[in-house]
């Protein structure tokens, strides 16, 4: 049974007429010590298959170490929504349900235009900021 209804699949190719650029999505799971980590990379899947633009790489996170290091990620299930030559640092963890779903079709998206969105101001802010850092944000789906 697909995660992802006709309904939604039809919502989603309507939103991903916006593409401008491919966008590769690099799900890292560990299916045997939990199990949500393949429904993440079941639901990556089927996103990659509602528009070519968008790709699905599946990557074990505790046998493929090199590429679990290159791309940063902590921790299973993740997803690492990058450019198809640029990644901009862009993790999510667990399964993206309920607004977090929304926040992930919202991050291909941004990721496709290869903008922010954010105003000059705010571009001319974070550009004055001369130390790394590292930005987290938790949420939950309740």
């Amino acid at each position: 049974m697909p995660l992802i209804t006709d309904e939604v699949a039809g919502q989603l190719k309507e939103e991903f007429g916006r593409l401008v650029h491919p966008v590769r999505l690099a799900v890292f799971s560990q299916a045997l010590a939990d199990p949500e980590s393949e429904q993440v990379k079941r639901l990556v899947e089927e996103l990659a298959n509602v528009d070519s633009r968008i790709t699905a790489e599946s990557y074990n996170f505790v046998l493929d170490k090199e590429k679990v290091e290159s791309l940063g990620i902590r921790r299973s299930p993740a997803i690492a929504v990058m450019g198809a030559e640029k990644d901009y640092g862009i993790r999510m963890y667990g399964l993206p349900s309920g607004y977090e779903f929304g926040t992930l079709v919202e991050a291909i998206l941004d990721v496709s235009s290869g903008d922010s969105g954010l105003s000059d101001p705010t571009r001319a802010a974070l550009k004055a900021i001369t130390t790394p850092v590292h930005v987290q944000v938790f949420s939950t789906p309740t």
